[in-house]
């Protein structure tokens, strides 16, 4: 008989992934090194698919102006959380301003596109699972952070449906834990969702 674990929700919840055509990889792929998708464990946006989606899109607009751009969109205006990823949203359904010069020496202002809205199966969909994140002294590693062109667009917490204690309210406690301490990695979230395998929340 199969004792039915944390772990076993979280296998389950990948596969689903891989069913819908996400690329699913490990967390400890993503360890800081010179030549990875990440420095630093501090680094929550993955640089290289962001910039290789934005120059796919954006074929028109120079390099420069798209290093702007992701400038712009991974250090979003805002005093507060909220407010970070409300210009953060604002920024991937709108697109990025920016403005730069043309080959006749004119000042040009476009946005910057960096979801492919219209071909769904254009963008790169990732699911990580066990992402270590550091910030300010905090290390969390949540179960499932799923990424769109680099983004960290959504967070999955899981628990074991047989733990009484290890409940969807517990998994969302956990999550405002990680909003508490891991804030930059919270301003480019679009969704978040608890599940024990047996029942499922989801939320902004």
């Amino acid at each position: 008989m199969t004792i039915l674990t944390e772990s076993i929700v979280e296998d389950a919840a990948l596969d689903w992934f891989r069913a819908l055509g996400y690329s699913v990889d490990a967390g400890v792929r993503y360890s800081p090194s010179p030549t990875g998708l990440r420095k630093r464990y501090t680094d929550v946006v993955l640089e290289s698919p962001l910039r290789g989606a934005m120059r796919e899109l954006n074929p028109g607009i120079p390099d420069e102006a798209l290093r702007d751009a992701q400038a712009r969109l991974t250090r979003p205006p805002g005093t507060t959380l909220e407010g970070r990823n409300r210009s953060f949203h604002r920024m991937i359904v709108d697109g990025v301003p920016v403005e730069y010069r043309d080959s006749d020496g004119d000042t040009r202002g476009d946005q910057v596109r960096v979801i492919d809205f219209d071909r769904p199966d254009a963008n790169t969909w990732l699911a990580v699972n066990q992402f270590t994140v550091q910030e300010d002294q905090h290390t969390r590693r949540p179960d499932i952070v799923v990424f769109v062109n680099g983004l960290p667009l959504a967070l999955i917490e899981l628990k074991n449906p047989t733990d009484e204690t290890a409940t969807v309210l517990s998994a969302f406690h956990q999550l405002q834990t990680y909003k508490a301490e891991l804030p930059a990695l919270f301003t480019y979230n679009a969704v978040l969702a608890v599940s024990d395998g047996l029942q499922a929340l989801a939320g902004t």
